[in-house]
C-alpha cells in the first residue's frame, strides 16, 4: 500500500504541473492576440476521431501550434504564397490574410480530420484549385473562401459541409449541380459576387433542405429568388435591385426568423407579405416604399428608414386589438421618410411593448431636411435613461453615411 500511495501522489503532483503549465501559458505573447475567428461550435454527433499523439505535437513550420490548442494550426497573416503540408492530426487551419494563389491537393495528403479551413482574404481563383481538393476531406465542416479571386462557385465539395463562405469573389453563374450532394449545409453566404437572375433557372436552392442562412446580398438580383428550402430562417437580399415581393411569396418560409432587403428598389408590398410566424427582424430600409403593411405579433424589430413615406397608418399595421396575441414590437426606425407628425398614439395599443421609435430627420418638401418634435421616442426610460438615448443618437447622427452603408451592407455569417 505504501508504494501504490506514493505512486498515486506522483500522479497527482504532475497532473497539478500539467495543469498549472496550462493555465500560465500566455497565448497573447506567443501568438499577438486571440485569432480574429468567430466561434463556432460543431456538431457532436460528426465528431472525428482523432488519433493519440505525443506533446509536442507535429506542426508546419510556418505556422504556430498552441499547446492549449493542439488540434488548431495558425498560418495567417504570414505572407505565404503557399500552402504548407497539415499535419494528420489537425482539425482547424487557418490561413486568412496571406498571399496563397494555389490550393493543391499535396498538402492536405494527410488532413484525415481535418474540419475547418479558412483560407479567406487570399488571391485564390477557381481554376488553381486542384479538382476535388476538398471533396476528399469527409469530415470539413466549414471552408472560409471570402475575399479572394474565384470567378467559380469551387466544386466539388464534401457532402460532410455545413457552412460556405464566398462573399466577396468574383462568381457569376451557379451550375446545376454546384450545390448537390450537400445535405449538411446550414449556412451559405454568396454576398458580394456577380450573381444575377440567370442563376435561377436550375433552381440551385431547392435541395438544400438544412439551409437555415442564405446571404446573396449585394449582387445584381432584379426578382426574388425562387424554390428556397421551407428550412430557411436568414435570408438576406440588401443592396440589390429588386423591385417586387410576389404575392404570398413567403408561404413555404414559415421558419424565416430576419429579413434583411434594404437598398432595394421595393415600392408596393402586398398587405400581407410578411404574415410570418416567426420573424423577429425584417430590415427595408433605402428603398421607395410609399405605404406601411400588416405587421406580425411575433416581429420585434422594424427598419423602413429612407423611404417615401408620408404617413404610417397603424390600422394597417394592426387591423385588430387581440389581448391574448400581444403585438411583440419594439422598435420602429422611420428617419428619412416624408412624415409631417408622429406615428397615431394609437400605435401603442397595438404594440404596447413599444420602446423606440426613432424619427431623426424627415425628408419634407423643402430644400432641407426637416425634423419632429423629437429625433427619438422612448417609453419605459428615467429621465437620466432618456437623455443619454438622445445623446447616443446625437453622436449616431454625426457618423458619416459611408459609415451606415458599411454596416447595412452585409449581412454577418455569424448568429
Amino acid at each position: 500500500m505504501g508504494f501504490l500511495s506514493c505512486l498515486l501522489i506522483l500522479h497527482v503532483l504532475w497532473a497539478a504541473l500539467v495543469f498549472c503549465q496550462y493555465e500560465d501559458y500566455d497565448f497573447e505573447d506567443e501568438y499577438g492576440g486571440e485569432p480574429d475567428q468567430h466561434p463556432y461550435y460543431f456538431n457532436p454527433n460528426t465528431q472525428a476521431e482523432v488519433p493519440r499523439f505525443p506533446f509536442p505535437v507535429e506542426c508546419a513550420k510556418e505556422c504556430f501550434c498552441p499547446p492549449a490548442f493542439p488540434l488548431s494550426m495558425y498560418c495567417d497573416h504570414r505572407n505565404l504564397k503557399t500552402i504548407p503540408n497539415i499535419p494528420n492530426h489537425v482539425q482547424q487551419l487557418y490561413l486568412q490574410n496571406n498571399n496563397i494563389e494555389a490550393v493543391p491537393a499535396g498538402p492536405f495528403t494527410n488532413a484525415t480530420f481535418i474540419r475547418e479551413i479558412n483560407l479567406s482574404y487570399n488571391n485564390i481563383k477557381f481554376h488553381m484549385i486542384d479538382h476535388g481538393v476538398f471533396a476528399k476531406l469527409s469530415n470539413l465542416l466549414q471552408l472560409h473562401l471570402q475575399h479572394n479571386e474565384l470567378e467559380e462557385f469551387p466544386f466539388p465539395l464534401p457532402s460532410s459541409l455545413e457552412r460556405l463562405l464566398l462573399g466577396f469573389n468574383k462568381i457569376s453563374q451557379l451550375p446545376g449541380n454546384a450545390l448537390e450532394g450537400l445535405p449538411n449545409m446550414t449556412m451559405l453566404d454568396l454576398c458580394s459576387n456577380l450573381l444575377d437572375d440567370s442563376v435561377f433557372k436550375e433552381k440551385p436552392f431547392s435541395n438544400m433542405k438544412n439551409l437555415t442562412q442564405l446571404n446573396l446580398c449585394n449582387n445584381k438580383f432584379q426578382t426574388m429568388p425562387p424554390d428556397l428550402p421551407p428550412s430557411l430562417q436568414h435570408l438576406s437580399l440588401e443592396n440589390n435591385s429588386i423591385s417586387h415581393i410576389p404575392e404570398n411569396y413567403f408561404n413555404r418560409l414559415p421558419q424565416i426568423i430576419a429579413l434583411r432587403m434594404s437598398h432595394n428598389n421595393l415600392q408596393d408590398i402586398p398587405h400581407n407579405t410578411f404574415n410570418l410566424p416567426n420573424i423577429l427582424e425584417l430590415h427595408l430600409g433605402h428603398n421607395k416604399l410609399k405605404q406601411v403593411f400588416y405587421i406580425p405579433r411575433s416581429l420585434q424589430h422594424l427598419y423602413i428608414e429612407d423611404n417615401e413615406i408620408e404617413n404610417i397608418n397603424v390600422t394597417v399595421m394592426c387591423p385588430a386589438l387581440d389581448p391574448l396575441n400581444i403585438k411583440q414590437l419594439t422598435y420602429i426606425r422611420v428617419d428619412q421618410n416624408k412624415l409631417s407628425s408622429p406615428i397615431s398614439t394609437y400605435a401603442f395599443f397595438c404594440f404596447p411593448l413599444i420602446r423606440t421609435i426613432y424619427y431623426g430627420e424627415q425628408n419634407g418638401t423643402g430644400s432641407s431636411p426637416s425634423q419632429l418634435r423629437t429625433p427619438v421616442f422612448r417609453r419605459f426610460l428615467t429621465a437620466e435613461e432618456f437623455q443619454e438615448a438622445e445623446d447616443n443618437h446625437e453622436t449616431l447622427n454625426q457618423e458619416t453615411e459611408e459609415d451606415h452603408e458599411a454596416e447595412d451592407s452585409y449581412f454577418h455569417p455569424y448568429y
